[in-house]
């Protein structure tokens, strides 16, 4: 089978995502299909959300033509700063039908403190 096509990725691809917030969370949505569980990882470090995956292409035959290109096969990253102060180690992540969330509840926030000179 012919590799020189735009089947095969050469650098990381990135993800398109949805960023939510509600009184309670902030939510992370992304389509994903074909992505298994076991080919994601998804972490919270502060601030910042860091999703990392890879789609396999499945094997053509050495005779098949591809006459398009446009879906991404590959491995894939995306970092999303958050827009609140967030409870990270609360976080969870579910994939179901081809859709990633994440939801990660909210920190209180500070109150303001004054403090006397």
């Amino acid at each position: 089978m012919n590799t020189d096509n735009a089947l095969f990725a050469t650098g990381e691809g990135q993800l398109a995502v949805d960023v939510m917030e509600t009184a309670e969370a902030v939510i992370i949505r992304s389509a994903i299909a074909g992505v298994e569980e076991k080919d994601l990882d998804v972490s919270v470090n502060d601030d910042m959300v860091t999703i990392r995956g890879e789609r396999h292409v499945e094997n053509l035959e050495d005779s098949a033509t591809v006459h398009y290109a446009e879906c991404f096969w590959g491995a894939f990253s995306r970092s999303i700063i958050l827009p609140v102060k967030v409870k990270a180690d609360e976080a969870v992540a579910d994939l179901k039908n081809g859709i990633l969330t994440v939801t990660i509840p909210k920190a209180k926030a500070r109150t303001r403190v004054p403090i006397n000179v």
